[in-house]
């Protein structure tokens, strides 16, 4: 970046403001808990960017374990294991900084989203690899999840409100959900659900697109009706 856009930006400081953070879901109060629980023993050599980090490895090893499970369904418990770890360091970051007083919004919002995506890819890359899901059917789930992440995005810049849950459903219950697959098929490897022609991952698959592109669509009408009543013509 040159030095005139340092300064254009530089000069946009001053008139950022945090979006408000909304997370309603089952299990907020007690993670909460547990995550300043977590930032108040945190050694003081480690800050928010080493967990970044962390959490980052974890979703992309956490993939690798899903594509590893073609050939060795014990890989199906280490994608748990690693989805614990994405779970620490991706949750813990934000926490720490807050606990610390060393908080960097605008640096911290765009770093995390940026790799969440990046690993949500990486992860659904090795679900649609490891032979328990159909490819295309994780290729929809990867839209429909860009798709919605890109609604969320552009509404947390126009209306500074950062939705991190719906329905009582946020990052944190999906991981356990997925574990929970994992779990589910490690032991029961062939299922078809309701007799459909689909694998327990491609019919929660289906309904997790169709859920998310229905929460793209339902948000995006929400938030146009909402813009268009604070600033009418």
């Amino acid at each position: 970046m040159s030095e005139l856009q340092l300064r254009i930006v530089a000069s946009q400081v001053e008139k950022f403001r945090e979006a408000a953070r909304i997370q309603q879901s089952f299990i907020t109060k007690a993670e909460k808990k547990a995550l300043l629980w977590c930032a108040e023993r945190m050694p003081n050599a480690l800050n928010s960017d080493h967990l970044t980090i962390l959490g980052a490895a974890g979703m992309l090893l956490a993939g690798a374990s899903y594509a590893l499970s073609r050939f060795n369904r014990y890989a199906l418990l280490l994608a748990c294991f690693f989805l614990a770890v994405n779970w620490f360091g991706d949750s813990l970051d934000g926490t720490l900084a807050r606990y610390r007083n060393q908080q960097r919004p605008r640096y911290g919002f765009y770093v995390d989203h940026v790799i969440d995506c990046f690993g949500v890819s990486a992860l659904l890359a090795g679900m649609g690899l490891s032979g328990y899901m159909n490819p295309l059917i994780a290729v929809w789930m990867l839209v429909a999840y860009l798709l919605l992440s890109s609604e969320i995005f552009l509404a947390t810049y126009a209306l500074a409100q950062f939705e991190m849950s719906y329905f009582c459903f946020g990052p944190t219950e999906l991981r356990i959900l997925l574990c929970t697959g994992n779990l589910y098929v490690f032991f029961h490897p062939v299922v078809h659900p309701f007799g459909l022609p689909l694998s327990l991952w491609d019919f929660g698959a289906v309904l997790g697109s169709i859920g998310m592109t229905a929460i793209a669509i339902f948000s995006f009408i929400r938030h146009t009706r909402t813009l268009y009543e604070l600033e009418r013509l």
